[in-house]
């Protein structure tokens, strides 16, 4: 059964104020959700330097992420750059030195756990020009044309609007401003079984849709030079305490050639775009 938007986002929020008050990591790259790979082994296989996971607080990073979106924005001194997704602030605690005092840098996240972890984690960092918004990524908290750069690390494929998402990104970014997301996507498709369980967007696999259609997605909202930097296929075995995972291996329906025929369907992509300067 086909499941309601309201309910696929109040089990996300749920599961993500779970992770924020255990500090558990959840939706990467390799053995998560209770697993048994560290948040530094996780940002370290995604992307993140020593030096980067070194200069955050502890309890910033969670490993939540599935690539490296502020090592690909290019950020400048005095940019406005917007996290979609910022959970406890890694990446926003990452471009804050990057647009300098001149710049400031805004997390939205839709879980009031996270966002208050958020606010500690900047406080006791003194990071002066970061702030964390309560709000959905599909309705964003931000005003019209007051944004550089937009990021977003593994979070737009959790939401079950993602047309929403890149549409309400375009309406705050400045003109010219740019688009830097790093996410998952399939390349083949699930189970039918993973995508109707709600459970699983937590694990963010049942959340992610064909990479056509997350491009497609992105050009409808307006943006121009759209283009795929780099991508890399995470296979579902390769993914064993994740939560979609397990909700495959516990379901009798689900045969071995079903979960074979699921290798190599999630890939991690790093995009980005930009909004016309005219």
């Amino acid at each position: 059964m086909k499941k309601d938007k309201k309910e696929i986002k109040k089990v996300v929020r749920d599961g993500y104020a779970k992770i924020a008050e255990k500090e558990t990591p959840c939706c990467c790259s390799g053995s998560c959700c209770g697993g048994t790979a560290s948040a530094l082994d996780i940002s370290r296989t995604v992307g993140y330097s020593n030096d980067e996971m070194n200069a955050v607080p502890e309890g910033a990073n969670l490993g939540l992420g599935c690539g490296n979106p502020v090592a690909i924005a290019s950020l400048k001194q005095g940019d406005i750059v917007l996290d979609l997704g910022s959970g406890a602030g890694f990446d926003a605690f990452l471009a804050s030195p990057k647009v300098g005092k001149a710049g400031k840098v805004i997390g939205v996240d839709m879980t009031p756990e996270m966002v208050k972890k958020a606010r500690a984690n900047a406080q006791k960092g003194k990071y002066n020009n970061v702030e964390f918004r309560l709000g959905e990524i599909e309705k964003l908290p931000v005003d019209d044309n007051s944004v550089d750069v937009i990021i977003s690390n593994c979070v737009i494929n959790l939401s079950p609007e993602k047309d929403k998402v890149f549409t309400e990104a375009f309406r705050v970014l400045k003109p010219g401003g740019r688009l830097m997301v790093s996410d998952l996507v399939l390349v083949k498709e699930l189970p039918q079984i993973i995508k109707e369980s709600v459970e699983a967007y937590v694990g963010c696999l049942a959340g992610a849709v064909k990479k056509d259609e997350y491009l497609r997605c992105i050009t409808e909202a307006g943006f121009q030079d759209v283009t795929v930097i780099s991508q890399s296929i995470y296979p579902i075995d390769a993914m064993a305490n994740d939560i979609t995972a397990q909700v495959v291996s516990n379901n009798s329906r689900i045969n071995y050639q079903d979960l074979k025929n699921t290798e190599a369907a999630v890939a991690s992509i790093k995009v980005s775009a930009q909004k016309p300067a005219a």
